[in-house]
């Protein structure tokens, strides 16, 4: 896929390079901070009755204030607009979900402008600009993110149950939970990366960007107290209010309350690091206020999501101490927030690609104090309304933008929806209509509108596509909020069960197999299509309960293929896959009841590209006694082998289990997966030490198809393995050990030729690495064959320690898989920390070594570390020596554990290949 936007680079000018090249002592750090749902009115210095905002009065009071500054009337207009310099009608992100908040990819960023041009990028808080590649901050020039997907937290693609304290949000691309109030964990992340910067000598772009105000209106209690105490205070002078929305307003202020106090810790920070002379700050607010209409306006009338004069102007302060700016004061004159970026391109003399333009203009003049606001200027607000009653994507509703939805600025004049005129002069709060009584005002702001219209008309009812199956993210989760033109934004509308479905614009990057998974819940929820949802009680508030859905077939569309599925009571999720061609396309889901009545979309669906290299020739060797991981791991594997990454060759037990039935539960799991006549072969030895009684294996082999026999009469390990190798290619067998090491001590004595020719790469979870203070499980059970095996294996081995699967905690989502799957018995009947393993789940040691011995080196999760060997003492404690000419490497994890957690977990419940089809139509 190419766009104009992923070329950018290329544009630049050759000034660019001399830019980026320039001193850094040259150029002043920037720092744009927006705060959401906070209208003009919520500052004490512009008259409200209720809140005290000393440190935003005082940033005020020194800094340039653009009086008649307009945004949108809601947030992610306001934001494209901000990033881009375009107005949202010409950029694409138009409105706050429904499938149109995604950036047109063609428009640079304030993030690119300024990487482009030699500044360090970090975004803190809300983008609201697109959750998926290619429109997450990190593919748009920014550096540094700690972000949160969509509107607000809480918000579908967020993670579940973010509750605005110690929330989980992504972090460069990975979730990572942060400790903390959402507007403190958002300031103090980003004084810490304007800190290094600094530190570095290297000059920074940061947009802080804040969840507060708003909603939920969750807020500390100290600032909750502190705004319920001014609220008492002056409530007899205010206007009569609702006793719930006066509730609701004192959580607003009280977020308002704990605003203020961050920005003062920002001053401090920006005065003790000595930043503040040479730093250019820049305050706005997103869109007019949601509370203000009911209790104080600044005398405006409206708030947020209109184009009353309180819906889109606020404040834009705008401080630079050492950039040689006019005095602090007011400036008056029609502004808007696409005149940001233009106006810090002409003030700090950056570069910007050849064919960029913008809708706003440069005030850099005006700061300077060399010019004012053109006192003839026009300008025009529009964007896409929501659509909160559609419930399914259809060609007219009221997400569609039209040119009727605009307002015109002029001097004092306001037409709004082509059919209102106000003169603000002698009517500040827009009461009296007096379009009659100026027909030349109105002729000319009509003829303003009609240009500007026939400037947008074109691009402003197209779709800026969802991308699937890119290298960049694949597989990628995309929700309900990008359903074309149908609002599903919130977790509580999740939890309620929203009765809607929506049409996805997607475009598929490369042609290939995908696969899709459907579902009503994320991942992390672990329940079923049919669950409902209990009232969960947060740190400041209250989830509401929600309703079960009788669901019961499930169907997908991607263009004009539809495949459909029946679905079980036990399903957490469905499961398809097509064959897609490369381009533009559309995508449908539908969950219906046992009646084939449309209950609703699936607000949940994963696209993945599946591999198309050739499959990993993969022998594993298990004790399949132990832990469940071992069971996980047979299940992980014949996923892979579905998706055609590895041809799961044989497996061998290398543990004479005290039940006898490690095969015969080896075999339940192969019978499930379609594989019944893969062969399985038993040590009928064995390493004495550790043996057990298994807790799964026998209610495998009871309670699932198989007839391979007790382990005694099953095949032996050693003639498996000879059968097994000598009819594959040389060089291309990849062996994974998740037990002891019995077999391949044996299988090296016996066959040492077998294994030159044939073996690829050992693959060994065991160990402890680089050092250990304790002999590891699968290295002490049999430490003679371990010693064998470490000092004498002729070929390349890769060990995975105890501790990378150790903090990968795995199998509570098999509760959303039949309780015919053998995998979820295992892990039903294996215990783990005083509970069953199914029951918040458990380590993933066995897993992470297949998944490696399948896929390799994926450098986003590991780092291979060569240049020695494993060495074991007369313990079993293993060590990392020097060692050049050794062919032995072991794994780091360099991923969070959950990310990759997450992966292994997917695939353990992936079902057989014959339930992911459905039937085509």
């Amino acid at each position: 896929m190419k766009t104009l936007f992923l070329a950018l680079p290329l544009l630049f000018s050759a000034s660019a390079v001399v830019a980026a090249e320039t001193a850094t002592a040259e150029r002043p750090n920037v720092l744009v901070v927006i705060t959401d749902d906070q209208g003009f009115g919520e500052f004490s210095c512009h008259g409200n009755p209720v809140v005290q905002t000393p440190h935003l009065d005082r940033l005020h009071d020194e800094s340039i204030r653009l009086t008649e500054f307009h945004v949108a009337p809601m947030c992610t207009p306001t934001r494209g607009q901000l990033m881009t310099g375009v107005d949202a009608l010409r950029n694409g992100a138009m409105n706050v979900s429904s499938g149109r908040t995604l950036l047109r990819r063609s428009f640079p960023t304030m993030g690119n402008l300024f990487k482009e041009s030699g500044w360090q990028t970090g975004l803190f808080g809300k983008w609201h600009l697109g959750d998926t590649y290619p429109y997450r901050p990190s593919d748009r020039g920014f550096q540094e993110s700690v972000w949160f997907p969509s509107s607000h937290i809480g918000s579908v693609p967020d993670a579940w149950q973010n509750d605005y304290f110690g929330d989980t949000y992504v972090h460069n691309g990975v979730r990572q939970t942060y400790r903390g109030y959402t507007t403190d964990v958002l300031f103090r992340e980003s004084m810490q990366w304007m800190k290094s910067q600094a530190d570095a000598e290297r000059p920074f772009f940061c947009y802080l960007a804040t969840a507060a105000a708003h909603q939920p209106h969750y807020v500390p209690q100290r600032n909750h107290e502190a705004a319920k105490k001014a609220f008492e205070s002056v409530r007899d002078t205010l206007p009569s209010i609702p006793a719930e929305k006066e509730s609701e307003l004192i959580r607003f202020l009280g977020m308002v309350d704990n605003i203020d106090e961050n920005m003062g810790r920002l001053e401090a920070f920006l005065q003790e690091s000595g930043l503040r002379e040479n730093t250019v700050v820049i305050f706005l607010t997103d869109n007019g206020s949601t509370f203000g209409p009911k209790y104080f306006n600044a005398n405006m009338r409206g708030g947020k999501m209109t184009l009353w004069e309180g819906g889109h102007r606020v404040p834009c302060f705008v401080r630079w101490p050492a950039g040689a700016l006019r005095p602090a004061g007011d400036v008056n004159g029609l502004t808007q927030v696409q005149d940001v970026l233009p106006t810090l391109v002409d003030l700090l003399g950056m570069n910007v690609p050849t064919e960029t333009q913008f809708d706003g203009i440069s005030l850099a003049n005006v700061l300077k104090g060399t010019a004012t606001v053109p006192e003839d200027r026009m300008m025009v607000i529009n964007y896409s309304r929501m659509p909160f009653k559609t419930v399914r994507t259809t060609p007219n509703n009221p997400a569609v933008p039209r040119r009727e939805g605009a307002a015109v600025l002029w001097k004092q004049w306001r037409l709004l929806s082509d059919k209102q005129l106000y003169n603000l002069d002698d009517d500040p709060l827009q009461t009296q209509n007096v379009i009659a009584e100026h027909p030349e005002v109105t002729r000319a702001m009509r003829a303003h509108l009609n240009a500007w219209w026939d400037g947008v008309k074109d691009q402003a009812n197209k779709f800026e596509p969802s991308i699937i199956g890119h290298d960049a993210e694949n597989p990628v989760q995309l929700t309900a909020c990008e359903w074309a033109d149908v609002f599903i934004d919130q977790q509580k509308q999740v939890r309620a069960g929203d009765r809607k479905n929506g049409v996805w614009h997607i475009e598929v990057a490369e042609a290939g197999e995908y696969e899709f998974r459907l579902s009503r819940w994320p991942d992390e929820c672990h329940l079923h299509l049919t669950s409902g949802i209990e009232e969960t009680r947060v740190t400041d508030g209250v989830l509401p309960a929600g309703p079960a859905w009788p669901v019961a077939a499930a169907q997908l569309r991607v263009g004009k293929q539809k495949q459909q599925a029946k679905v079980t009571p036990e399903s957490g999720e469905v499961r398809f896959r097509m064959n897609l061609p490369a381009g533009r396309t559309t995508m449908q889901s539908w969950l219906y009841d046992g009646d084939g009545k449309e209950i609703a979309g699936a607000y949940y669906l994963a696209a993945e590209r599946l591999p198309k290299t050739e499959p990993v020739k993969l022998i594993l060797d298990t004790d399949m006694s132990g832990d469940a991981d071992d069971v996980g791991t047979v299940a992980m594997l014949h996923a892979l082998a579905d998706r055609g990454e590895c041809e799961l060759l044989a497996t061998i037990v290398n543990r004479a289990d005290l039940t006898k039935a490690s095969a015969a539960a080896v075999d339940a799991i192969n019978t499930y997966y379609d594989r019944p006549n893969l062969p399985i072969g038993t040590d009928k030895v064995g390493p004495t030490a550790l043996q057990r009684t298994s807790t799964y294996a026998p209610s495998l082999r009871d309670g699932f198809p198989n007839d391979i026999g007790p382990d005694d009469k099953a095949p032996d390990a050693l003639d498996v393995y000879r059968e097994t190798l000598s009819a594959q290619p040389d060089g291309s067998v990849t062996i994974c050990s998740v037990g002891a090491l019995s077999n391949l001590a044996e299988l090296w004595r016996r066959e040492p030729e077998l294994v030159k020719s044939k073996v690829r790469r050992l693959v060994i979870m065991g160990g402890e690495f680089p050092t250990s203070n304790r002999p590891e499980t699968n290295i002490k059970t049999h430490l003679e064959a371990s010693v064998v095996v470490a000092n004498k294996w002729p070929g390349e081995i890769v060990w995975h320690g105890f501790e990378i699967g150790n903090g990968l905690i795995t199998g509570e989502r098999l509760k959303q898989t039949p309780s015919d799957n053998p995998v979820r018995r295992g892990f039903e009947k294996r215990r783990y920390k005083n509970r069953a393993s199914i029951d918040g789940g458990q380590p993933s040691y066995d897993q992470a070594a297949a998944l490696f011995a399948v896929r390799g080196a994926e450098p986003e999760y590991w780092e291979v570390v060569s240049g020695g060997r494993v060495q074991l003492d007369a313990e079993g404690v293993s060590t990392w020596v020097k060692d050049p000419s050794s062919q032995h490497h072991y794994v780091k994890l360099i991923c969070p554990a959950n990310q990759l957690a997450t992966v292994i977990e997917s695939l353990m419940v992936t079902p057989p290949k014959r339930l992911i089809h459905g039937e085509t139509k």
